[in-house]
């Protein structure tokens, strides 16, 4: 049926937001949370200026982030960087099963490695009334820490460990694990090492990894400078890629050591359509020790994470904190070397 013409159209005014609250203010939207949530730790001037920015957008809070304060969803955010790593599959699967366990549901989303994308994961995971969080690694913007304080969700962070940051951590050391597994492989007499790395400017992970080969070639006094580094997205034929041009330096290195195992079975393939026998000729050795780890030809060196455990006790402890109130111990799990066939002689 065609419209009347003679009736007001009627349009929809986009729906203000904290934002837009904040921005009016002048305030960041984490004091703008703390004046809705906890008003009482807000300067008066500062919730006058809210208050007035409120009334002049028409802005009505969240529901569910009004409600958390009241009574719990029982659902846990686990945000993660990518779907398509099998390290977080393996953790997630345990962290949700321990959940199930004390009658708690996870939702779960994913960054693709950008800020703004976590960031934005955790605003939305908040508003929906998420308990508590799971993320991955320490790196982020301090001021989402503030913001997740001010809304009261606690934040458990997994996959690292740090006794430096205020966040509390139940994973592993990275770096510690890196440089154990380097310093196997320069007592097996290597001396021209090469790494190839995921990106480290946003993933705290790949950093400690980086640092702790750093760390073993300056304990046996290499120069951490000889070191052939270069950095690549996540995935098998990037893996392949860089390790042909790490083979087709001048002085080519006798171990190439890969930040996680999906670059090493990358750096194999490449290795055996190149005619480069593994060990004899270059020796590869991974990280996270995955399945493919084990399928690989060779099977593959590699630092085995304690995945599962990880997630088990990330559910226990969160679980215990919003059922009982029992405050998150920091823990840090042993990881080990796992030996198989990648990793030979100079």
């Amino acid at each position: 049926m065609p419209a009347d013409p003679r009736r007001p159209r009627i349009t929809s005014l986009p729906t203000p937001t904290l934002h837009d609250v904040a921005k009016a203010a002048e305030v960041s939207t984490a004091t703008v949370s703390r004046c809705l949530n906890f008003p009482d730790k807000v300067a008066p001037e500062t919730r006058q200026k809210v208050a007035e920015a409120i009334a002049a957008l028409g802005y009505s809070p969240n529901f569910g982030a009004r409600v958390m304060a009241a009574r719990r969803t029982n659902t846990i955010g686990a945000i993660i960087p990518t779907m398509d790593n099998a390290i977080f599959a393996r953790g997630l699967e345990a962290f949700q099963n321990e959940l199930r366990k004390h009658g708690f549901t996870m939702l779960v989303a994913s960054t693709g490695y950008q800020p703004e994308t976590e960031e934005e994961q955790i605003r939305t995971l908040v508003a929906r009334g998420a308990d508590a969080l799971l993320l991955i690694g320490h790196q982020r913007d301090p001021e989402i820490y503030r913001f997740l304080e001010a809304q009261g969700t606690p934040a458990l962070v997994t996959w690292a460990f740090d006794t430096s940051s205020q966040q509390p951590s139940i994973g592993f050391d990275n770096r510690a694990a890196m440089q154990e597994l380097a310093a196997k492989v320069i007592a097996m007499g290597h001396r021209n090492l090469a790494l190839i790395s995921a990106g480290t400017s946003l993933n705290d992970r790949a950093a400690a990894r980086r640092d702790g080969v750093i760390c073993a070639m300056t304990k046996a006094g290499l120069d951490p400078a000889s070191l052939h580094y270069a950095e690549t997205t996540y995935g098998i034929e990037e893996g392949a890629i860089t390790f042909e041009k790490m083979m087709a330096l001048p002085d080519r290195p006798t171990a190439v050591f890969c930040g996680n195992d999906v670059l090493a079975v990358g750096a194999l393939r490449r290795a055996r359509e190149l005619g480069i026998s593994v060990p004899k000729d270059v020796s590869v050795v991974g990280f996270d020790d995955i399945e493919i780890a084990q399928v690989a030809f060779p099977a593959l060196t590699t630092v085995h994470v304690p995945h599962r455990e990880m997630g088990r006790k990330a559910g226990q402890a969160l679980a215990k904190l919003l059922r009982d109130g029992e405050p998150i111990k920091p823990r840090a799990l042993p990881t080990r070397i796992v030996m198989r066939d990648t990793l030979g002689p100079a």
